[in-house]
């Protein structure tokens, strides 16, 4: 404490820039999570509430030395501690036995920062049958107790302490319940739905599989625990019932275990949930067997379906698909139902579980009318299996009074008359694709993309092409083959960034789209930095004056923004509470609108936060899981923020806060799209405002608002059907689909024992063969070998983190001369330091026949693949 104590003294008195970011990376990565997120958003309650619990520990660690075997539940509470933490205690266990191991988890249980830590101790020592679970039970007014009249209870009797949690009615997805409706009563014990609620529930209810269509915001959830609580109530003694929730968006995923954990676990029901980020940590089979709710992202369940460790969806009960028009295609949601059909079809003796689907809209597809409406809407029905399709009628009027759909207005606003900056950016293009051209004269041919225009999206995808063209491009010098492949990865690569530019020039300020190029150049000077960066680098800087000049003279302000700017103006002049969303296509965008937000004193009222996804694109890191939620509770929950900056990430199951106004930014998608952009809007009066300069994307919104209607008059029209005819229709659907998947289906690639080489995508430098690549858990790469590592030289990662298992801590990169490709990262697995290395950096060439191939992922790669042995590493 004492070096704690000298450590703040020194860090209040850093004047260098960026301090105070840096310490907050520093306590992110070392695992101080709960802290870091409470100095991030400026809110201590979550801490602060952890002293009370922290005194009750105090007061029982005599009892917990003698009751508490701590190998036990160590494993669930490794997440509220810190990997050395956990180290210690099972060094200390091994060494000193378990009362000592019991004072050390003790000792670091009153360190944890994460808020979750007493509920967490809670649920590991119920799971284990402990008997101080019985004691570790808080209520409120606990701390009041003194400690003298604890110690006598505990030599008396048996003492029954209760711990009680907050609701929180923001936690509980699209919950449409005002504040003032919701308490501890009505949400947990049972909560009080609405009529059009258990109007929506009805058919579920009754046992049928049933797809749930209502709009955001009016309680989908909730509908989703009633039907849950009523399947599970409704088995006879000596029968269980068992429910999977499946959520697409980790997000979603924390919002519907918190909402589900909360409501049955008073009711005595073992509920749990598991994520990508934990699934390689925990026996699914296990979790499935001894819970029973599991909230599931889909794809854990797909692979273990696949890997037979879990045998058959006869395991549940009933299964709930949220957002689950995603039904179709390839996606997780129709891999699980394709196992449940082929079961179904199959003629299987096992059970098979009911499916409820929730969602706000179906979906019509590329239906032209209402009767392609309708056969669409049956495709997805037979997908899912269900034979009602519920909306809300009889109460309709109710539903109208707690969702308001808002007014939806058309801004049709001017480019600019003249644009200085594309003008000077496309001839730098021009350029750069002469230069290329001079040393590849087939460049043409490498894409048939034609009518490709500087800064579109077409133009985007014309250079991703020949990129990938560039990369197999062989010639029979070798070196020269590395020279000319080396040259138009450059060039190709600086077309993109000028597109992106552009892209970002056409919705923002000049400025936010020159400052883009800025950062590029200044990261291209700093890495490989040959004579062609050189070169192309120094044509940039001979125009940076001029485009300085631009950017700064107010003739070449976007009309776009102004009209913005009036729209947010006068929306918060008529209600200075108006909580607003602002939709755009790219993070780019994001970034850029945030700044000008910022940057105008005439909106000096706003204060701009903003939501991307995690995904990685171009180049560019996602929002981290903990930062997007830092955003959403400062959205949502504190009001630090009146207006989110979100790309498509908000548009589906994410909890958001009711906004009353809605913008999209040039912003425009298919019908389930436009039907959650605008359910975002759901306050009383809430407006919804598409802005754009080209007419085309406002003819192709009032095309989603008729393909809305044609939607719901297929509903109904469907709703009319008797209901034999209507499941003789699906069953018919789904023979000839399985029909068709049958015949489809490939078989298992036979993998390809002979070796081959990887070249780096960039230079063409050999970099290893395919026998030196190991596998490690199934889906990480690493080589073996001294010779690799003379390949690649390390640089420290800008967003190191630790996995279980995995300490990412650099990035590597080709060691070649000018060159400097990015092969991947460097990690500490367990004990060992090693490269991990991604397929798409590199080509793939036959030895036999010289043929070069590329591989965007591992999985398509069909090598001999051998498991990372360790023994290996020690020869």
């Amino acid at each position: 404490m004492e070096a704690a104590t000298l450590f703040l003294k020194f860090l209040l008195e850093l004047q260098e820039e960026g301090w105070f970011r840096g310490f907050l990376d520093a306590l992110d990565h070392a695992g101080y999570s709960g802290l870091y997120e409470a100095i991030e958003s400026w809110d201590f309650k979550k801490i602060e509430k952890l002293e009370e619990y922290r005194l009750l520990l105090k007061r029982l660690q005599p009892e917990f030395k003698t009751r508490i075997i701590p190998t036990d539940i160590l494993s669930d509470l490794s997440e509220c501690l810190i990997n050395q933490e956990c180290e210690e205690i099972l060094q200390i266990c091994s060494t000193k036995g378990m009362m000592a191991g019991a004072e050390k988890l003790v000792e670091c249980l009153l360190r944890s920062d994460k808020e979750n830590w007493p509920k967490t101790l809670k649920l590991a020592l119920e799971r284990e049958r402990n008997k101080f679970s019985e004691l570790w039970t808080v209520e409120k007014g606990i701390k009041d107790v003194e400690t003298e009249d604890l110690e006598d209870k505990m030599e008396t009797s048996d003492i029954q302490i209760f711990y009680q949690e907050d609701p929180e009615c923001q936690n509980l997805s699209e919950n449409s319940c005002p504040p003032s409706e919701v308490s501890d009563t009505n949400l947990y014990s049972p909560f009080k739905l609405r009529n059009y609620q258990l109007e929506l529930a009805l058919p579920a209810k009754k046992g049928k599989n049933t797809i749930i269509c209502a709009p955001t915001g009016c309680g989908k959830t909730l509908v989703s625990v009633l039907i849950c609580e009523h399947h599970l109530k409704k088995f006879p003694p000596g029968q269980k019932g068992k429910v999977v929730f499946f959520a697409n968006q980790i997000p979603v995923y924390e919002q519907q275990e918190s909402v589900f954990s909360k409501y049955f676990e008073r009711l005595g029901y073992r509920v749990t949930g598991i994520s990508g980020a934990t699934a390689e940590n925990v026996p699914v089979e296990q979790i499935v067997e001894n819970n029973d709710i599991i909230i599931l992202t889909p794809q854990i369940l797909v692979n273990n379906l696949k890997k037979g460790t879990i045998p058959s969806l006869s395991v549940f009960t009933l299964m709930i698909f949220d957002e689950c028009h995603n039904t179709s295609k390839q996606h997780p949601y129709n891999m699980i139902m394709f196992n449940y059909l082929d079961q179904k079809l199959g003629g299987s003796s096992g059970p098979l579980p009911q499916v409820i689907g929730l969602t706000a809209s179906v979906g019509v597809g590329d239906a032209k009318d209402t009767d392609e409406a309708l056969d669409y809407i049956c495709k997805l029905c037979a997908s899912l299996d269900a034979s009602v399709i519920a909306t809300v009628k009889d109460n309709l009027e109710e539903l109208e009074q707690v969702v308001y759909k808002p007014q939806k207005f058309f801004r049709k606003v001017e480019s600019r008359v003249s644009d200085k900056f594309k003008c000077i950016i496309a001839q730098l293009m021009r350029d750069t694709e002469s230069l290329a051209k001079r040393i590849c004269k087939d460049l043409e041919s490498f894409s048939q993309i034609q009518n490709r225009e500087f800064g579109t999206q077409k133009y985007e995808q014309w250079i991703v092409t020949v990129q990938k063209a560039c990369m197999v491009f062989q010639m029979p010098d070798k070196d020269e083959e590395s020279r000319i492949c080396k040259a138009l990865f450059l060039y190709t690569s600086h077309l993109r960034k000028y597109n992106d530019a552009l892209i970002i020039s056409e919705h923002a300020r000049v400025k936010d789209a020159l400052d883009y190029l800025k950062d590029f150049f200044s990261n291209v000077r700093a890495a490989g930095f040959d004579e062609t960066e050189q070169d192309l680098t120094q044509r940039f800087e001979e125009k940076l004056q001029e485009l300085e000049s631009v950017s700064r003279d107010p003739s070449n302000e976007n009309p776009k923004l102004e009209d913005l700017r009036f729209i947010l103006q006068e929306e918060y002049h008529l209600n200075p509470e108006t909580i607003t969303i602002l939709f755009v296509k790219t993070r780019a965008l994001v970034d850029a609108l945030k700044n000008w937000i910022e940057g105008n004193p005439k909106l000096s009222f706003l204060k701009p936060g903003i939501l991307t996804g995690r995904g990685k694109t171009n180049q560019n890191t996602g929002m981290t899981l903990p930062a997007q939620k830092c955003i959403l509770d400062a959205f949502k929950v504190n009001g630090d923020h009146n207006i989110l900056i979100a790309t498509s990430v908000a548009d589906e199951g994410i909890d958001i806060a009711q906004c009353n106004l809605v913008i999209l930014y040039e912003y425009v998608g298919n019908v389930i799209k436009m039907i959650q952009t605008r359910g975002r809007g759901r306050a009383r009066g809430s407006k919804c405002f598409l802005l754009t300069s080209n007419a085309g994307v406002i003819e192709k919104e009032q095309i989603n608002m008729y393909k809305e209607k044609m939607m719901n008059d297929s509903i109904l029209r469907l709703q009319t059907w008797d209901e034999a005819v209507f499941r003789e229709k699906i069953l018919h659907i789904q023979t000839h689909e399985k029909l068709i998947r049958d015949s489809q289906e490939k078989p298992k690639p036979v993998p390809d024992k002979e070796n081959k080489k990887l070249l780096c995508g960039k230079c063409k430098a050999l970099v290893c063969y395919t026998a030196d690549i190991r596998v490690i858990e199934e889906c990480h790469y690493t080589v073996l070998g001294d010779a690799f590592k003379e390949c690649f030289v390390r640089r420290p990662h800008p967003k190191p983190k630790k996995f279980p298992n995995f300490d990412k801590r650099e990035k590597i990169f080709c060691a070649r001369q000018n060159c400097s490709h990015d092969w991947g990262i460097h990690v500490k697995y367990k004990t060992f330091e090693i490269p991990v290395i991604k397929i798409e950096s590199f080509v793939v060439e036959d030895i036999a026949t010289g043929v070069q191939t590329l591989y965007s992922k591992w999985k398509d790669f069909h090598f001999e693949k051998i498991p990372f042995d360790p023994a290996e590493m020690a020869k």
